[in-house]
């Protein structure tokens, strides 16, 4: 193998292991003599020998005298040190990739770069990114909302209780949440019940027939939105551009264009039963028959006669004529 030096992969310097193969070869040299067959005064010598016996390849016998360890048992020893320390290190750094994904992405929305669109894809790319928008919007939260949706369907009643605490946590922020809901919004059940406390406690809504796309877009700087139906697939990221400013207006327009989704009763004491209230609202929504059997858990056929029951009740004659003196009243 000659003098070639290998033991600096293990963190044993060139001099030391020179010192060391010459202990190997000529076992019992003293620290002096040592010295004089490499070359160099004895205090060069003194502190090489304590690092090798540190390091396990040698143990001191005497004042100023060192023997060599069995290489096969040092030399592996050294090697499973290293490996393991290695390990850790490696270990440890993949601890904070997410952290540093969490600064290049919130660097990335908090200077924007040169490209006006990022697209994602992959759930853990979209979910980091909502989080993200979430955590650092600021003042304003605008949105439609509309199928399909992050989470498993059976999670309805979690699902549900995740959307308010993360909307609470916003408005206790200060930011003012605007969303424009469609029908198509309701369909997990107890959706209804949930934007109705969501509405009461400080987020503003509207609802639509229709929405064309999801859409979220926080502080009017960054919008988020998909570019093919899919929860996950193909999700772009705006940042200011006149695009962004373009789907900020499409969001005035179809907020004027929507109605309240619910508000304070004027007239109390005419206030209807609770079942009826719900149906109105589900009217109100646009919902059509078998929708609404669905969300209050019976067939179609059962809730057109629940509607015909409530339409009477209000002394009109249609559906619509229902929805809009119930309005009237402060019902909805």
């Amino acid at each position: 193998m000659g003098d070639r030096s290998v033991l600096g992969a293990v963190g044993v310097p060139d001099f030391d292991e020179r010192l060391y193969r010459l202990l190997l070869r000529r076992p019992g040299l003293r620290t002096a003599e040592s010295a004089a067959a490499l070359g160099v005064g004895p205090a060069r010598v003194r502190p090489a020998l304590a690092r090798l016996a540190e390091a396990g390849l040698l143990r001191r016998t005497a004042p100023g005298r060192y023997e060599a360890v069995p290489p096969e048992v040092a030399i592996e020893w050294l090697v499973d040190r290293r490996r393991l320390e290695a390990e850790a290190r490696l270990a440890a750094v993949r601890t904070v990739v997410s952290d540093f994904a969490q600064l290049y992405h919130s660097g990335r929305m908090g200077s924007g770069p040169a490209g006006v669109v990022e697209v994602l894809a992959g759930e853990e790319a979209v979910k980091r990114v909502i989080t993200e928008l979430q955590r650092t919007v600021s003042v304003e939260l605008l949105g439609f909302d509309r199928p399909p949706y992050v989470g498993r369907p059976d999670d309805s009643q979690d699902t549900n209780e995740s959307e308010l605490a993360g909307t609470r946590q916003l408005l206790a922020r200060g930011v003012d949440i605007r969303v424009v809901y469609c029908a198509e919004s309701l369909d997990r059940p107890g959706r209804l019940e949930t934007l109705i406390r969501l509405a009461e406690e400080g987020e503003r809504s509207r609802f639509v027939g229709r929405l064309p796309f999801k859409l979220r877009i926080a502080d009017r700087r960054i919008g988020l939105f998909p570019l093919v139906d899919g929860v996950y697939d193909n999700i772009a990221l705006l940042h200011p551009s006149r695009l962004l400013d373009a789907l900020v207006e499409l969001f005035d327009v179809y907020w004027e264009r929507g109605r309240p989704l619910a508000g304070l009763p004027r007239a109390a004491q005419e206030r209807p039963a609770e079942a009826d209230l719900l149906v109105l609202r589900l009217l109100n929504a646009g919902l059509k028959d078998e929708a609404i059997g669905r969300h209050l858990g019976v067939s179609a056929r059962t809730a057109t006669r629940k509607i015909a029951a409530v339409v009477e009740s209000l002394g009109v004659t249609s559906r619509f004529q229902a929805g809009a003196e119930a309005a009237a009243r402060g019902w909805l």
